[in-house]
């Protein structure tokens, strides 16, 4: 039983830092404003140095590593801390996800 116990509660931690859920139609607006001259309308940057969304580039890490690169910046990525709220940066992930 105290196996068992420490299994969910084990598994209860990997599934919380998995996902963080956002708003799909808000992360629609602010990648509009925000990150499209880079990354694409549709999510397919023309620059081959840029991750293309629409490719899957990136997208196999998980979301809390993405958040932090888009709130620190990383190469030619400027940091959006100060910039975007956190909620902001969640609802991008989750648009990006569904390029």
């Amino acid at each position: 039983m105290k196996n068992r116990l420490i299994l969910v509660v084990a598994m209860s931690l990997v599934m919380a830092d998995a996902t963080i859920a956002g708003d799909y139609f808000n992360g629609k607006k602010v990648y509009a404003m925000n990150c499209v001259s880079c990354h694409g309308s549709n999510g397919r940057s023309m620059d081959p140095s840029v991750p293309s969304f629409a490719d899957g580039d990136a997208l196999f890490r998980p979301d809390q590593d993405l958040y932090e690169q888009v709130r620190s910046g990383s190469g030619t990525m400027p940091a959006f801390r100060g910039v975007l709220s956190d909620a902001e940066i969640r609802d991008v992930i989750t648009y990006i996800r569904s390029l």
